[in-house]
């Protein structure tokens, strides 16, 4: 197979799995629109939301974060039909304003339906956008998936987006080591715990829920305590507008504590 996904190269193992499921998504046609390069958007979506949205954490979150991408529209828009808050990134963190706050009640003021709000192009065009030391602690924390195993491990499309926010989280203390971290994907998108290695600056998984189940991973690894700067990429500074800055107010705060 010689179609590679956009960021290929970084890690060979991780971009063998990716580039396994994605095929397999679009081979067995459970893809909707394009697999690659991509999480995934998938046929059971709103089935695999119908499995986390059943779960005591779930009921309990008053604050959500989720990633942007579309195989999460059907979480977004349960969560605001539910009153919840929902707290999501710009798509690739390329604006000047790095998330977007989505509060069902403004969003019922103005106007603006519940199936729009949920999408990218609504919450950016119509959520309050903020920074990340204005997200209120959160609840819980859904990231977008490319494979995962039933020990926890993930991957994603390989951009580090998902790890760098939750690490970011963490050192804001707006997720803490009890917070849940979850996702939803396709059957199909499970592979072995060995196919997932799960590394130092990742974010083990508590939760996957898929179109015919929810799996509790029982995960017992520490997440990262926040960022290891040494480890974000040049090219991550270079596409993320807001981060030499975020990277310079946190290291002020570690020296100033």
């Amino acid at each position: 197979m010689s179609e590679q996904g956009r960021w290929a190269g970084r890690n060979t193992a991780k971009d063998m799995v990716r580039n396994r499921i994605w095929l397999r998504l679009e081979e067995t046609r459970v893809a909707v629109g394009p697999a690659w390069s991509m999480i995934p958007n998938f046929v059971g979506a709103d089935q695999a939301a119908w499995h986390l949205a059943q779960t005591p954490e779930w009921r309990a979150a008053r604050t959500v974060k989720t990633n942007p991408d579309a195989p999460q529209i059907p979480i977004r828009l349960r969560a605001l039909h539910e009153g919840k808050t929902v707290y999501a990134p710009v798509p690739y963190l390329t604006k000047d304003f790095p998330y977007l706050r989505i509060d069902p009640k403004k969003m019922a003021e103005k106007g603006i339906s519940f199936e729009l709000a949920a999408t990218s192009q609504g919450f950016v065009e119509h959520g309050d956008r903020i920074g990340f030391e204005d997200v209120e602690p959160l609840d819980l924390c859904v990231v977008g998936s490319v494979a995962v195993s039933r020990a926890g491990g993930r991957t994603g499309k390989g951009a580090g987006f998902a790890d760098l926010e939750t690490a970011i989280f963490r050192e804001l203390g707006t997720i803490s080591d009890r917070t849940p971290v979850v996702t939803t994907v396709h059957s199909c998108q499970l592979v072995s715990d060995g196919d997932v290695v799960i590394e130092a600056h990742d974010a083990p998984l508590d939760m996957v829920a898929t179109e015919k189940e929810l799996i509790r991973t029982a995960n017992r690894d520490r997440r990262p305590p926040g960022v290891d700067w040494e480890r974000v990429r040049p090219d991550q500074f270079e596409t993320i507008p807001f981060l030499a800055a975020l990277r310079d107010s946190i290291v002020a705060r570690r020296r100033a504590s």
